[in-house]
């Protein structure tokens, strides 16, 4: 079901003249760089809406089998997920 934002892609860029002239601080005061690749990073984002989904098979508790998961942290594949990581990952920066 489409919403205010299902259309809207959050992709995050930066400039070139951001990266020289961080590589350019790194150089004049001997610094050490370093790269991480975070592999479960979107899971880390908290979701502002309710989101609801059915769970997946093979996922069935005895007894609870109609019950449906409330999501509390964004997943991979929603369109949202690399908006609600940056907010987390920039108010832990800030």
């Amino acid at each position: 079901m489409s919403g205010i934002d299902f259309g809207d892609i959050f992709s995050p860029v930066s400039k070139l003249v951001s990266i020289i002239l961080l590589l350019y601080v790194v150089v004049s005061f001997d610094f050490e760089v370093e790269q991480m690749d975070v592999k479960t990073s979107f899971l880390h984002g908290d979701v502002e809406e309710e989101i609801y989904m059915k769970k997946q098979k093979g996922f069935v508790v005895k007894g609870n089998k109609e019950r449906i998961c409330k999501l509390t942290k964004s997943l991979y594949g929603f369109r949202q997920s690399p908006m609600m990581w940056y907010l987390k990952f920039d108010t832990c920066i800030q």
